[in-house]
């Protein structure tokens, strides 16, 4: 399997549609590719819908058709044109998140005043690990939508964003690997907890390490 191929199964991975061996193959790949790792995190809120609904449905209840294998790369493609354009609106938002920390001075949390009063903005930087965030997150219906930007100058390692509740609870927002070198990694990703219900955001390595701790004013 050439490389592109490679990235461009990260929304059938996600989907479950891959055969056994791709699905190998692509996991071997995932290990050494922080583009896919990054990727499948901005799929689990819709995956995870998919398979909410999956185990809604009926086992009796049948398919009027078959997608055709074409039709299962249409909807693939169709998904990962719509997580670009998801990508490209939380950019924007944080630069306007930028302008807002060098207003009010580095390691600032703040909460955003466009947010409808369910919004937060949030920033910040561990001295001890070096890894510095800038968080944006809003309220939806279902929980909180959440764009991260963080940089690294540890790694290689794989990482993952942690959405910690006002009653303990925890929950993995997205998850993405770490070359090193001080690389920027933006991730987009969700949790049920509304931003209200949220103490705070946690970057944690893979093994339990925390990196970074971004409090949630109350």
């Amino acid at each position: 399997m050439r490389s592109l191929e490679r990235h461009r199964d990260a929304g059938a991975y996600a989907l479950g549609v891959l055969d056994p061996a791709d699905r190998f193959r692509f996991e071997d790949h995932l290990g050494d590719c922080a583009a896919c790792t990054a990727q499948l995190g901005e799929l689990r809120p819709t995956t995870g819908l998919l398979a909410r609904y999956a185990r809604a449905t009926p086992p009796c209840v049948e398919w009027c058709a078959r997608p055709a294998p074409t039709l299962v790369e249409r909807a693939v493609d169709r998904l990962a044109a719509l997580h670009r354009r998801a990508r490209r609106r939380a950019w924007a938002a944080v630069a306007v998140l930028a302008l807002l920390v060098t207003a009010a001075g580095a390691g600032a949390a703040l909460r955003s005043p466009a947010a409808g009063g369910g919004g937060l903005a949030l920033a910040g930087r561990d001295r001890a690990s070096g890894v510095s965030a800038r968080l944006t997150a809003g309220g939806r219906a279902w929980g909180s939508e959440v764009a991260l930007v963080v940089r690294d100058p540890g790694g290689p390692r794989v990482c993952r964003l942690v959405a910690v509740g006002r009653d303990g609870s925890e929950q993995t927002v997205a998850g993405w690997a770490v070359r090193g070198g001080g690389e920027r990694v933006a991730v987009t990703g969700g949790a049920a907890q509304r931003p209200d219900a949220i103490a705070r955001f946690e970057v944690r390595a893979v093994g339990g390490e925390r990196l970074l701790s971004l409090p949630v004013p109350s």
